[in-house]
């Protein structure tokens, strides 16, 4: 029989070996991180940049890419910017395995102002330099965007300056289109103020954009925005502000899985939250997109099984949501889309193998839209099929002479199957269904 001091000798042994084999399972080969050749460590590099007294000080945007470069080359980690205004003449490049975060309201990365000059030479597909009419204020390390009237869209090229020599500039990235000085080739020091590039795993979180669009010139959403990403899989944005950019608030393209939350995106020209390009499975809630001057939320092509939920899109220059090109099998819930100039929600005029199919419109309050011109609640054009729209409430409070939302859903002609379920809508007209007309 075991005495007491064989039993407390028997439980430091159990203690003891429990131990050891759970420190031996963190180093078996199951438990290493997918990629690296280690376990997960419980503490990562984090770095703070600022004004004064931080591991690195600075107020512009190169204090700031040294904090984020010096954690990325150490694998990831956490870099804090500190509160104050830092001046940005190129993007904040995000990396892989990095949160950025800055003070709640405190910490503003502000947009430089541009300049812009014609190209004097042509600039070639793939191409790595161009040659500017004017190159004062295109300095070694700015960023810069090219394009001409081809080359818009995803053809226009954002890069930074890398060299200079009299007006021929060397460009961190080879064009992506001619730019032809017959038709308009330009460059201009603008680029979105955070810009991300074939990420995954990373966080920004805390900062306030500010675009200062009156000293800059418009760069379109494909390639910019306050906040930018292409191909940037399973990126948090969190509580972060964009404003007064000349161009989107917040735009991901061809990315997956991106995670908006708590963010606002107000006084840009552009659209406010712009998902697109095939990005797949997003998420988008408790953001509002106010007074923007295109749409308050813009899903642009391939947009799919996205939950946007719980948002404010209010008095945008076009329609509070706009959803179209295969933007299919999303959820749309508890948002208020309200004082937009135009359609509440729209859905674009695309044929059947290119609509919107299979959206589910719940419990959403869509009220007082339409400035100028009547409106409806909810728009549904081109050959868009199996919509389903259930206990949303439509209307307009306005006084009778300014009511401009005189139609609850309109539904066009080639629409197929749309479900209307409980929803409360009080308009002139509560439903305008223009297939019944067009048999």
């Amino acid at each position: 029989m075991l005495n007491k001091s064989h039993l407390i000798a028997l439980l430091i042994i159990l203690t003891l070996s429990t131990a050891t084999q759970a420190a031996d399972s963190a180093l078996l080969p199951g438990a290493q991180l997918p990629h690296k050749m280690h376990a997960p460590m419980s503490t990562l590099p984090t770095i703070k940049v600022g004004p004064a007294d931080c591991d690195i000080n600075g107020t512009d945007n190169r204090a700031l890419q040294s904090a984020v470069d010096y954690v990325s080359n150490l694998g990831g980690g956490t870099v804090e910017i500190a509160p104050g205004e830092y001046l940005m003449h190129d993007s904040l490049h995000l990396r892989p395995n990095i949160t950025i975060k800055g003070t709640a309201g405190k910490t503003t990365l502000r947009k430089a102002s541009s300049v812009i000059t014609p190209l004097s030479i042509d600039g070639d597909y793939g191409e790595e330099q161009i040659t500017l009419s004017n190159p004062e204020g295109f300095e070694v390390g700015y960023g810069v965007a090219i394009w001409d009237k081809n080359a818009g869209g995803f053809h226009t090229t954002v890069a930074t300056i890398t060299g200079k020599r009299g007006n021929i500039c060397s460009i961190s990235k080879p064009l992506n289109a001619d730019c032809m000085v017959a038709d308009g080739a330009k460059a201009a020091t603008v680029f979105p103020v955070i810009s991300g590039y074939d990420l995954e795993n990373v966080r920004i979180e805390n900062l306030i954009i500010e675009g200062d669009k009156d000293h800059n010139v418009n760069l379109n959403g494909c390639r910019g925005g306050g906040i930018f990403l292409y191909r940037g899989f399973g990126t948090i944005i969190q509580n972060c502000q964009v404003k007064n950019f000349n161009g989107d608030g917040i735009s991901f393209q061809q990315s997956n899985d991106c995670i908006v939350t708590a963010c606002l995106s107000e006084g840009n020209t552009g659209l406010g939250i712009h998902p697109g390009s095939g990005s797949q499975r997003p998420s988008v809630k408790n953001c509002t997109a106010r007074a923007n001057g295109q749409d308050g939320l813009y899903l642009c092509w391939r947009v799919q099984k996205g939950v946007f939920e719980d948002n404010l899109f209010e008095a945008n220059g076009r329609y509070g949501i706009s959803i179209g090109h295969k933007d299919t099998d999303n959820l749309l819930k508890h948002n208020r889309v309200i004082n937009n100039t135009r359609d509440g929600v729209c859905f674009r005029d695309e044929t059947e193998g290119m609509a919107a199919h299979r959206n589910r419109l719940e419990e959403n309050t869509i009220e007082n839209n339409g400035t100028g011109k009547e409106v409806a609640g909810i728009r549904i054009m081109g050959q868009t099929n199996d919509l389903i729209l259930k206990n949303n409430t439509i209307r307009d409070t306005r006084t009778t002479g300014e009511r401009k939302q005189t139609v609850g859903v309109q539904i066009d002609a080639k629409v197929g199957p749309v479900t209307l379920e409980g929803n409360t809508v009080e308009s002139e007209t509560t439903v305008k269904d223009q297939r019944a007309t067009a048999k």
